[in-house]
């Protein structure tokens, strides 16, 4: 049964990578098609929108760590009861 961090690990690390894409491909349009004066504000919102991606995705590795510690646990409990009796 997965625990409440893999489902978040498991959420999260795709929509990471999603907004970083995001991100790359809004610089690549901005700078191929909107060559302007309104470069700034679509520079910030590609940083935003990168910067968002790279803390859902430093989130899901938290959760993933976290996630492969419980399971780990888990797996040890019945052997050190098994020790003490």
């Amino acid at each position: 049964m997965p625990n409440k961090h893999y489902q978040k690990w498991f959420l999260q690390m795709p929509l990471g990578f999603l907004m970083i894409d995001a991100g790359i491909l809004l610089i690549m349009y901005s700078a191929n098609k909107r060559a302007s004066d309104e470069w700034l504000i679509w520079g910030i919102v590609a940083a935003a929108i990168i910067t968002s991606g790279l803390g859902l995705l430093g989130n899901a590795y938290v959760h993933k760590v976290k996630s492969d510690l419980i399971r780990k646990q888990r797996s040890r409990e019945p052997h050190s009861a098994v020790e003490e009796g």
